[in-house]
């Protein structure tokens, strides 16, 4: 569905809302009118009653769920962040561009964890952005990329880890240039393809030589840009934790495939998130596996995102580990090999 048919859309969903639930509510004002300067909101007439109503319906959600979680019923925290004017399935069709490809045969191997290690020999704790694996969290605004950025964080850890150099990568390269190997662009797709792409293309652009823009264009890939490059790429046992978390802990950050789709996800503030109604098949967003830990007796995994510094965690969220998969985390897997 294009933008203008969706808003159209949500327009009429509005309107009823408005007549069931009746007005807005008015002492919430002056809150509405910072959360518009803080995040640079600017609406059209129409579309301002509209946001309005979503904003203090996601506000009502993030305080009942802050509520319950104040009294242990949950292990993380909401807040009202730049997505918070947005519904669940809005955001989820703008934002979480994971598609999965069944039919799509990938050039990665398969990782095999060393046979002389065992979990009780990792570290405790693990953080690859302490040893300077990691670059800032980025925003990929309001284009299905997650994909891209999930592949060039994995990717920047392991040039890294071969070179002593944090290089940040381009994006808008895999954006604009992938197709050809089953990617499309803001519309999503998925972090074994891109790597197919910087494999056959024998590298992959920097951020500064070909900057983001958050919308589909033309190809401008140069040679002489390259910041980066990879011969393999590994997939991990698809839904194995254990193997993962050897990955993560001797390999470095690694990307990974998972369910964001509920709205608990969307207004993710702090806390280990654990959702009971997420999914560990149905992937729709990919991102950045940097580390793992424990919060009391909750075992976590620690996970960049693209979704700026306004959400969750300065950008990132701790997700549950070890309770099933949670929202599909091992199920999909992969890393770059340079």
């Amino acid at each position: 569905m294009k933008f203008s048919q969706m808003f159209r859309v949500l327009v009429l969903v509005g309107l009823v809302a408005l007549s069931v639930a009746g007005p807005i509510n008015v002492e919430l004002g002056s809150e509405w009118e910072l959360f518009k300067t803080t995040y640079n909101k600017n609406y059209a007439q129409e579309e301002e009653l509209l946001r309005r109503i979503i904003w203090e319906k996601n506000l009502n959600y993030v305080q009942q769920h802050n509520i319950e979680a104040d009294r242990g019923a949950h292990s993380f925290w909401l807040g009202m962040n730049e997505y918070a004017d947005m519904t669940s399935d809005e955001f989820v069709g703008t934002m979480n561009g994971y598609r999965v490809n069944a039919t799509k045969t990938f050039q990665c191997g398969k990782f095999l964890p060393p046979s002389h290690v065992k979990l009780s020999d990792l570290p405790v704790t693990v953080d690859w952005r302490k040893e300077g694996y990691v670059t800032g969290v980025k925003n990929q605004g309001q284009c299905g990329s997650c994909w891209a950025f999930s592949s060039t964080g994995s990717l920047e850890g392991q040039h890294f880890k071969k070179t002593g150099q944090l290089v940040s990568l381009s994006e808008q390269n895999l954006v604009d240039c992938s197709r050809s190997e089953g990617n499309d662009g803001c519309q999503g797709g998925l972090m074994e393809q891109a790597f197919d792409y910087i494999i056959e293309n024998k590298g992959i652009d920097t951020e500064e030589s070909y900057p983001y823009t958050a919308k589909d264009g033309v190809c401008k890939f140069k040679q002489a840009d390259i910041g980066a490059s990879e011969v393999s790429c590994m997939e991990i046992e698809h839904g194995s934790e254990s193997d993962l978390k050897i990955a993560v802990a001797m390999v470095g950050p690694i990307s990974v495939g998972i369910d964001a789709s509920r709205l608990s996800f969307q207004l993710y503030k702090n806390g280990v998130y654990m959702e009971s109604a997420c999914s560990s098949a149905n992937l729709d967003h990919g991102v950045l596996a940097v580390g793992y830990g424990q919060a009391g007796c909750i075992e976590y995994w620690l996970v960049k995102n693209s979704w700026g510094t306004s959400w969750g965690m300065q950008g990132y969220v701790m997700m549950a580990r070890n309770k099933d998969n949670m929202c599909g985390i091992a199920t999909q897997a992969s890393f770059p090999t340079v």
